[in-house]
């Protein structure tokens, strides 16, 4: 992601720096909100959505270490860059046991300001895409996205029940392994399971129909005397 259309933050009760450090992220092509106090600062974190918040330390109202505080007991992840003249080690610490994600100490040269924020974006951008890749799965032209529990085949989307779902899902999630039939009714529809053993071929039926593309792999494939398996297997005729 470019940094258009990226968010910051920027609190500081120093105005001519304040001043500086939003001209400075804007020229840089980011959008920026600048405050100089605690308050309005949280005021503005829950009207909107921000990438980044770049904090000074001290303020007249209250820290920004406290505003840290705050936002983290309310599960509020954004990053926070903390800018300070305090140096110490154990003021280090405070700041980074508090939730504070990078600590940059005044006075401080405005390139390495610009490289923090860099980074701390990258961060950002790499966690989200890590989120993605683990709530993806995919076999061949299957795509199954665990978070909005959607499955499309070709860009087509397939509308499947919640059990038609976790079915698919356990056997994707295990592909190309050859799945018992009672590995299966276990972990889909409950250990024990006391239902009928004929609802997993009914099951594995609507499956079938709903997913099956002439000319394209048959990706459910049934194992004779033990169960299913999820694969990329030989195109229909």
């Amino acid at each position: 992601m470019g940094r258009e259309g990226r968010r910051l933050l920027i609190v500081d009760d120093d105005p001519e720096l304040l001043r500086i450090l939003v001209e400075t992220m804007e020229n840089e092509g980011y959008s920026c909100v600048g405050c100089d106090n605690g308050q309005d600062a949280l005021m503005h974190v829950r009207k909107q959505t921000f990438d980044l918040l770049v904090l000074d330390w001290t303020m007249p109202d209250f820290t920004g270490l406290e505003i840290c505080r705050r936002l983290r007991k309310t599960s509020d992840i954004t990053p926070i860059l903390m800018l300070t003249a305090r140096d110490g080690i154990d003021e280090r610490v405070e700041a980074l046991d508090s939730g504070v994600d990078d600590y940059l100490t005044k006075p401080f040269n405005i390139k390495e300001l610009k490289a923090r924020v860099r980074s701390a974006l990258r961060r950002v951008d790499y966690d989200q895409e890590t989120q993605e890749e683990t709530s993806r799965l995919q076999l061949g032209n299957l795509e199954i996205n665990l978070l909005e529990r959607s499955v499309k085949r070709l860009e087509k989307s397939i509308k499947l029940s919640n059990r038609e779902f976790d079915l698919l899902h356990f056997l994707v999630k295990n592909k190309d392994q050859v799945q018992s039939r009672e590995s299966i009714l276990r972990n889909v529809w409950g250990d024990p399971f006391d239902g009928d053993p004929n609802t997993l071929d009914v099951y594995m039926g609507y499956l079938r129909k709903k997913l099956d593309i002439h000319g394209e792999p048959q990706l459910l494939l049934t194992v004779r005397g033990v169960g299913f398996m999820a694969t990329q297997g030989a195109s229909k005729s």
